[in-house]
């Protein structure tokens, strides 16, 4: 019960000082499930991210039930979903109620504007470290740019694109003779 606790609350902390989505939380996911629970490692968290993009729902939400279900099995993957949730449903409910109230004051439009570049520097550096993890090789440097070129420029779908980075990994591994 200890545990599943633990999974709560870890995951109601990411859920509550998150913002901008599953590529914004990737540092404090690293830090505390990473770093200070050792519930995985960082090519583990890339893997579920990689799933999380394409799997229905949110990527923080499938990420998080993900850690869960591999710490403790179903009731695991539950308690962690609902602790990553819990957060915004009390903070949207709370503002549901009162913005319309504040919503035209300048201060509010200021500190929302604020908030979004601070967002644009945690998904760069949700970036960063993702290709730091991801990028080791050549293969990896022409897989990102394949990438890139199809979802930023192109606009293919992400799911596409990652079923096909998926075969060209297995691959390049089979080509590689198996060997890491």
């Amino acid at each position: 019960m200890k545990e599943l606790a633990d999974l709560f609350v870890t995951f109601a902390k990411m859920g509550l000082f998150t913002f901008g989505g599953g590529y914004a939380m990737l540092p404090l996911l690293e830090r505390e499930v990473v770093d200070n629970k050792k519930w995985a490692t960082k090519e583990e968290i890339m893997d579920y991210y990689a799933v999380g993009q394409c799997t229905p729902g949110i990527i923080a939400v499938n990420v998080s039930t993900f850690v869960g279900y591999y710490q403790k099995g179903i009731a695991g993957g539950i308690i962690a979903t609902l602790g990553v949730v819990f957060p915004s449903i009390v903070i949207i409910l709370l503002i549901a109620s009162l913005i319309q109230g504040f919503s035209h004051i300048a201060v509010v439009q200021y500190a929302l504007s604020g908030i979004r570049v601070a967002v644009c520097a945690l998904i760069f550096n949700a970036i960063v470290s993702l290709s730091k993890s991801g990028v080791k090789d050549v293969y990896g440097i022409l897989l990102f740019l394949f990438a890139f070129v199809m979802v930023g420029i192109l606009k293919l779908s992400p799911v596409y694109v990652v079923v096909v980075s998926a075969l060209c990994g297995l691959l390049i591994k089979k080509i590689q003779g198996g060997k890491k």
